[in-house]
């Protein structure tokens, strides 16, 4: 049979000139440039996070300087790659076709992410970046021995320097609504202060009411988990829990660190630290659930996204999510323990033997202020997040000296949970964050907790039975879930946007709020 000849309709049919051939052509030609180039600054940050990992695992201490000075010279390389003129005229050639491409396809998302971080770069001078990585460097080795001899007078010097780094980084944006907004959003991307401020005030007394209440009732029992545990036994109790979470050890390892922290050197290559207390069981097991779900969150982003510039997460808040989701959610619950607590009494006979699974449950989420917060329940956490957000802010805006950071702190310790710290190292000293310049971290944390229950109900919406499935030592599922609506997707969607498309709903607290508030009225009675 002869094939007719399909003549073109010029009504229905779509015009193909030589014109939009060529446009096209040009659109990815410059998109291959765009993404190599993204390839080559994707690789010197992959570098100086490697150089920070071993800083924080490895490192002598009397390296800190000369490793200062590498870091220094490969920000700056970076720096410069990421402000090129080259750069930016393939930013701008690109910015034209965005009215043509559907917003949400993976080229649009990646011309409108990297013409953003091309905008902040700009604004930023490379001898700042120099002097930042420097003074951060020595700022980490200070932390480290301060906290260790819990003295703040040595850290003093370097935070001054930090602060004052992060006060000229926020003049960069004298657009801003506040100052501090130019710091949250280099981890919470469009995020502003005003809008946190709400979301704590509407939560903060709805906590305090909980915690109030439950310090009326009479207390959980918990010694248990204060004796001798074995280091050896306790690591690889929590290296088998995470690798039945689905953490791949191909792509992989786990390392001590002063203060846990995860961090990703490729899309094959996502680490995770943790910190082992021989004579408190919480510290290790929970430390490793938390690193355990950031990492997971790394190995999850679409491989097609990798060296685009859109292959981290989306933000902090959404990182934190997942850490606080598998720490809390899945390894806080009874589910969780009635399929592991058998193995750990197991491995722990003597101290865990005659102890029943119920007693062991209410033990680890005995909600009692505690000076350090990675180791605070679910109804106190918040407490120490708010905390942190006041000061930074006042020492954004130069409302307080930063000499007098560790009684203000003891103060406010006692104003919002009751406690006095007896020392910096519990107290003023207690985290790293500061040491690397990370104002305008702390809020993800809470944020984070927000986030994670409101993506809990939706994912318990879709899987059920998905309790049954924990119980049972079952967790693929619940990480497909994940990565089919949130790790994959890699920076693509800013975090408002992703918890809207996924739950409905942007950030805010009711449902950690619910959450809250029947896990503990179960546990206390209330």
């Amino acid at each position: 049979m002869r094939q007719q000849k399909l003549i073109p309709n010029p009504i229905t049919d779509p015009i193909i000139t030589p014109i939009t051939i060529n446009k096209e052509k040009f659109m990815q030609d410059q998109l291959q440039q765009l993404k190599e180039k993204l390839t080559e600054i994707s690789n010197l940050s992959r570098a100086i996070s490697l150089l920070g990992w071993d800083q924080q695992t490895y490192m002598p201490p009397a390296a800190a300087e000369s490793r200062g000075n590498q870091l220094a010279l490969l920000g700056k390389l970076a720096q410069e790659m990421s402000i090129s003129p080259d750069f930016g005229k393939i930013v701008d050639k690109l910015k034209r076709y965005l009215p043509d491409l559907d917003p949400e396809s993976d080229n649009a998302r990646l011309i409108s992410v990297s013409s953003k971080d091309y905008d902040k770069a700009t604004r930023v001078p490379v001898d700042f970046v120099v002097e930042q990585a420097k003074v951060s460097a020595l700022a980490q080795q200070a932390w480290v021995e301060a906290r260790q001899k819990s003295d703040f007078l040595i850290f003093l010097p370097h935070l001054e320097k930090i602060v004052e780094l992060r006060r000229r980084y926020a003049s960069f944006f004298p657009e801003v609504d506040h100052p501090y907004d130019a710091l949250l959003d280099d981890f919470e991307p469009g995020m502003k202060t005003s809008e946190v401020k709400t979301i704590f005030d509407d939560m903060r007394p709805k906590q305090v009411e909980l915690i109030k209440a439950i310090s009326k009732m009479p207390q959980v029992e918990d010694t248990f988990l204060h004796q001798a545990f074995d280091e050896k036994k306790q690591w690889d109790f929590g290296v088998e829990v995470i690798t039945r979470f689905g953490y791949d050890w191909n792509r992989g390892r786990q390392d001590k660190a002063h203060h846990p922290f995860t961090t990703s050197f490729g899309l094959d290559d996502v680490r995770i630290t943790t910190r082992v207390d021989p004579n408190f069981f919480n510290t290790m097991l929970f430390g490793t659930m938390h690193e355990c779900g950031h990492a997971l969150y790394g190995l999850g982003i679409r491989r097609s996204l990798d060296y685009s510039g859109l292959d981290g997460g989306a933000s902090l808040a959404i990182h934190e999510s997942q850490s606080r989701m598998w720490e809390n959610l899945v390894g806080r619950s009874l589910p969780f323990w009635e399929f592991f607590y058998p193995r750990l009494q197991e491995i722990f006979p003597t101290q865990l033997g005659n102890i029943s699974v119920n007693i062991f449950y209410n033990g680890i989420n005995k909600v009692q202020p505690t000076y350090i917060r990675v180791e605070a329940d679910e109804a106190t956490y918040n407490m120490h997040i708010m905390l942190r957000l006041e000061l930074e802010i006042a020492m954004i805006e130069g409302e307080v000296a930063i000499k007098d950071l560790p009684a203000i702190w003891n103060s406010r310790m006692e104003e919002y949970l009751g406690v006095t710290p007896p020392n910096d190292a519990q107290g003023v000293l207690q985290d790293i964050h500061w040491s690397f310049g990370g104002l305008g971290y702390f809020s993800t944390y809470a944020l984070g907790n927000l986030i994670s229950v409101q993506l809990w109900e939706k994912i318990n919406q879709d899987i059920p039975d998905l309790s049954d499935q924990i119980r049972q030592g079952k967790f693929s599922n619940l990480l497909g879930w994940l990565v089919d609506h949130i790790h994959q997707h890699g920076r693509k969607f800013e975090p408002q946007e992703l918890v809207q498309k996924v739950t409905g709903s942007t950030i805010n607290s009711a449902p950690y709020l619910r959450y809250l508030n029947k896990k503990y009225n179960q546990i206390y009675n209330i």
